[in-house]
C-alpha cells in the first residue's frame, strides 16, 4: 500500500509539472528564457503534445505503454499526438549501461566477456519494459540482448491499482467509458503486461511463431530465433534483424522492397495464426514490425504480448472479421449480439442499416481515399445509439488491425485490409480443413467472400 500511495504522490507531482510547463510555454516565458540562455540556437517550442509525452515518460513503463497505443493509432487520436508519441516506441530514456550489464551478468551466470565477443554500450532501442543492445556471440552470431528495466514490477502493480479504480469511476460517470469497456481493457492490460515481464515466456512464443510459419510453409515472415541457453526471466538474447520499421515509408521506398507485397504477407501470416491456431501477436505497433530488405521478408518482434483464443472465441472472431470482408452486415449484427456487444432486443433492421452506412466506406474504399476524421464521428454515434460494448479480446484484435491499417495507408494506399482476398485465401486450403474449423458455421460467409471477389475480378477484366 505504501508503494501505491507513493505512486499517487509522484503522479500528482508530474501532473502539476505538466500544468505549469504548459503555462510556462503558453505565456511566452520559456521563449524569453531561451533567448537569454540560448541566443544562438533555434528556439525549440514545447507543444502540448510534447509536454504530455514527456509527462508519460516520466510516469514510467505503464504510461509509456499507453503512449505506444497513441503512437500507433492515428485513426483514433490526433495526428500531432500520434507523431509525437512515436518516441515511446523505442526511444524512451535509457537506464545506465553499467546497471544493465550487471543484470545481464547476474541473470546469465557469467561475465559479459565470456559470453560475448562484443557488446554495444549504446542501446538499439529503449522502450517501456526493456532496453535492447547489439552484441556478438563467441561463435560470431549477431544478436540483440533485451534487458528488463530494474524494479519495474512493483511500479506497474501500483499503477494498475490506480488504473482499475480510475476505470471503475470513469465508467460510472461516462457512458463512453462503459462502451469502451475500460475495466476490461485494464484487466487485459494487467494480464498481458505481467506476461511481458517474464522473458522466458517471450522466448517460448518466438519459437512457437516460427514453428507455425514452418507448418504453414511461409518463408518470408519470421520472428527472431532466441538463444535458448541465454534466456531468463529478465534477459533475452535472440537473433538480430536488420531492417526498417513498418512506418518508415521513405526508408522502405529507398530500399527498393515491395512494401505492399510484404505488408500483405505479414498481415496474412498474422491472420493465419489467429484464425487457424488461436495464437496472435498482440502488440504489432511500428516498433515491432520490420521490413527486412536483405530477406526480403517481414520480421515480427517483441512477442511479450500474445493473444490466445479458445475454439469458440476463434470462431466468433473469424465470423466477425469475415462478415466485414463479405460485406454481410446481418451476419455482423448477429455475431455482435452473440458476444454480448449489443442487447438482443434492439431494432435489428435499423442496426444493420446503420452498420452498413458507417462501415461500408472502410471496406469499399482504398486506404488513400478513407478520411478517418469524417468516418469516426459517425461510428461513435452508432456505438452510443446501440450501446455497443465489445469484449476485450475483440478490442485487442481491432487494435492490431488498426496498426496494419496505418502501415498500409503509409506504404500501400491502394490496399484495403478488409477487401483483399489474398489475406483470407488460406481458408479455402487444406490448412483450414486441418484446423478444427466448423465449416457449417463459416461456409455461408466464405461463399459470399468467394462471390464478392469473383465479381470484382470480372469487373477488373472487363475494364482492362
Amino acid at each position: 500500500m505504501l508503494r501505491v500511495i507513493g505512486r499517487a504522490f509522484k503522479i500528482a507531482l508530474l501532473l502539476t509539472w505538466m500544468f505549469w510547463a504548459w503555462v510556462y510555454s503558453q505565456t511566452g516565458l520559456r521563449r524569453l528564457v531561451w533567448r537569454v540562455f540560448h541566443a544562438r540556437a533555434a528556439y525549440e517550442p514545447w507543444t502540448n503534445e510534447r509536454i504530455v509525452r514527456l509527462t508519460f515518460e516520466a510516469m514510467g513503463p505503464t504510461f509509456i505503454k499507453l503512449g505506444q497505443v497513441v503512437a500507433s493509432s492515428p485513426g483514433l487520436f490526433p495526428k500531432r499526438y500520434s507523431d509525437e508519441f512515436q518516441r515511446c516506441l523505442d526511444r524512451v530514456k535509457p537506464f545506465p549501461v553499467d546497471q544493465l550489464k550487471a543484470t545481464v551478468a547476474k541473470e546469465l551466470g557469467g561475465s559479459l566477456e565470456t559470453i560475448f565477443t562484443s557488446f554495444d554500450d549504446v542501446p538499439l532501442g529503449s522502450a517501456s519494459v526493456a532496453q535492447v543492445h547489439a552484441a556478438t556471440l563467441t561463435d560470431g552470431s549477431e544478436v540483440v540482448v533485451k534487458v528488463q528495466r530494474p524494479g519495474i514490477e512493483p511500479v506497474v502493480d501500483a499503477d494498475l491499482w490506480w488504473m482499475r479504480r480510475g476505470a471503475w469511476l470513469t465508467e460510472k460517470l461516462f457512458k463512453g467509458a462503459r462502451l469502451a469497456n475500460m475495466t476490461g481493457v485494464i484487466d487485459d492490460f494487467n494480464r498481458t503486461i505481467h506476461e511481458e515481464l517474464d522473458f522466458r515466456k517471450e522466448g517460448s512464443n518466438l519459437n512457437e511463431f516460427n514453428q507455425l510459419m514452418k507448418k504453414y510453409g511461409i518463408v518470408d515472415v519470421k520472428a527472431p530465433r532466441p538463444v535458448d541457453a541465454l534466456v531468463t526471466e529478465r534477459v533475452l538474447v535472440m537473433e538480430r534483424f536488420h531492417g526498417l520499421k513498418a512506418d518508415d515509408a521513405e526508408g522502405i521506398a529507398a530500399s527498393g522492397i515491395d512494401a505492399e507485397k510484404y505488408l500483405r504477407c505479414g498481415l496474412r501470416a498474422w491472420l493465419m495464426t489467429m484464425m487457424l491456431d488461436g495464437f496472435f501477436h498482440g502488440d504489432a505497433h511500428a516498433g515491432n514490425l520490420m521490413m527486412l530488405p536483405d530477406g526480403p521478408a517481414v520480421g515480427l518482434l517483441d512477442f511479450g504480448i500474445i493473444g490466445r483464443f479458445t475454439s469458440e472465441q476463434r470462431h466468433q472472431v473469424m465470423r466477425y472479421v469475415l462478415a466485414f470482408t463479405a460485406k454481410d452486415y446481418h451476419a455482423l449484427a448477429e455475431v455482435m449480439t452473440e458476444i454480448g456487444a449489443v442487447e438482443p432486443q434492439l431494432d435489428r433492421e435499423a442496426f444493420v442499416a446503420d452498420l452498413e452506412r458507417v462501415y461500408a466506406p472502410l471496406i469499399e474504399k482504398n486506404l488513400a481515399d478513407i478520411k478517418y476524421e469524417e468516418l469516426l464521428p459517425d461510428i461513435t454515434k452508432v456505438a452510443y445509439r446501440y450501446g455497443i460494448k465489445l469484449p476485450s479480446e475483440f478490442l485487442l484484435i481491432l487494435k492490431q488491425l488498426l496498426f496494419f491499417d496505418r502501415y498500409a495507408k503509409l506504404n500501400a494506399p491502394n490496399l484495403n485490409v478488409f477487401g483483399d482476398f489474398y489475406l483470407v485465401d488460406f481458408l479455402f486450403s487444406p490448412l483450414a480443413l486441418n484446423a478444427g474449423l466448423d465449416f457449417n458455421v463459416l461456409a455461408p460467409l466464405l461463399k459470399k467472400i468467394q462471390q464478392r471477389f469473383a465479381e470484382q475480378a470480372q469487373q477488373s477484366a472487363a475494364s482492362a
